[in-house]
């Protein structure tokens, strides 16, 4: 017998993380291999070096590669509707789409606190490689460290995709023009509220849920239904809302926005919980929503393909770009007024993503 023979398993009930795990030595090995290789398992772990050798597939001349990085920080880690596992995974696979690419691959770096329940651990790697499989983006190398009791708090994952776009295409929110519509996917605010809920142990009538998804099959459906160049800019609202992602995309295009109150979806409980804690909506996390500008010409079309896929049937035209030398966003109110729409400048949910 192999002297790892005798090794004994861990114990994934009851055991903690400890310093050993992040020593690089034979209990990290362990760790690595009964909890994320055993979760992510493929062709490309399996090679067993520090990174992964990728074949890109098989794509027309001029395919451009995509990066994308995200870290995520979230507490609790576990909340209505997903966790910190899942929410990596899709936070990534979503950056990478925005840009119109299709996302191929996925590294992972884990930083977990001494005294991290092995239980959790596995419950969130679970939760993660499950993610991949369903978006269809493997997870191909990775990363682990450990810090001392009270230096972290239970685990941070950091996940970094790349994808393959097409020579030519080019969406972001610098193609913004005067004109040009601004439709959203779905309705704002669960994420964020669902979090705050459970943080704060707060009861509601109906129970929200967070709406982290992967959106590249969306964005899949929303580009094959109109012509190369009719999307402009798409941007996933997650950290700082869809207040701040327009004001961002604004100060790109160096152009306004005209948002429209009453054509913005949201959950009826969502806006009560908002109004009970004082938090604007408009500044919440999604983690499972898209906005979209499109040209004026495609915008039906556009919007018909969002409500025709399972994770935009409650999309909407909330607005246009506007010509304003100020980059304002503005909102005209279900009152007959307007207001501004101005950058976050401060976090009202910290730890949110």
């Amino acid at each position: 017998m192999s002297k790892e023979s005798y090794i004994r398993p861990l114990d994934l009930k009851h055991g903690r993380i400890d310093m050993n795990h992040g020593a690089g030595g034979r209990a990290g090995m362990q760790l690595i291999d009964e909890v994320f290789a055993r979760a992510f398992d493929n062709e490309w772990l399996r090679q067993g070096n520090d990174g992964a050798l990728l074949e890109l597939p098989a794509a027309p001349a001029g395919q451009r590669l995509v990066m994308a990085t995200d870290g995520h920080v979230i507490s609790p880690i576990f909340f209505p509707g997903g966790d910190i596992g899942c929410l990596a995974v899709h936070g990534t696979v979503n950056d990478v789409a925005m840009l119109g690419a299709t996302p191929l691959y996925l590294a992972a770096s884990f930083i977990l606190e001494e005294g991290f329940a092995l239980a959790d651990l596995k419950r969130v790697v679970d939760s993660m490689a499950a993610a991949s499989r369903a978006a269809g983006v493997p997870i191909v190398t990775g990363d682990t460290k450990v810090v001392e009791r009270g230096k972290g708090d239970s685990v941070f994952i950091a996940t970094t995709g790349i994808g393959c776009v097409p020579e030519g295409r080019r969406i972001g929110g610098a193609q913004c023009r005067p004109g040009d519509v601004v439709l959203l996917s779905g309705s704002i605010g669960d994420h964020g509220v669902a979090v705050l809920s459970q943080r704060e142990s707060l009861e509601f009538e109906t129970a929200i849920v967070s709406d982290t998804a992967a959106l590249h099959g969306l964005v899949a459906a929303l580009l094959a239904a109109v012509p190369e160049g009719a999307v402009r800019c798409l941007r996933d609202p997650t950290r700082g809302g869809l207040a701040t992602t327009l004001n961002e995309i604004a100060r790109q295009s160096r152009a306004g926005m005209l948002l429209q109150e009453a054509r913005i979806p949201m959950q009826p409980q969502v806006e009560a919980a908002c109004e009970l804690l004082g938090l604007d909506p408009l500044y919440i996390a999604n983690e499972g929503k898209l906005v979209a500008i499109v040209t004026p010409e495609h915008a039906d079309a556009a919007l018909a393909a969002l409500r025709a896929h399972p994770l935009g049937a409650l999309a909407a035209r909330i607005g246009e770009v506007t010509h304003d030398p100020h980059r304002f966003v503005q909102m005209a109110t279900r009152f007959g007024g307007r207001r501004v729409v101005d950058w976050l400048s401060g976090e009202p949910l910290p730890r949110i993503c």
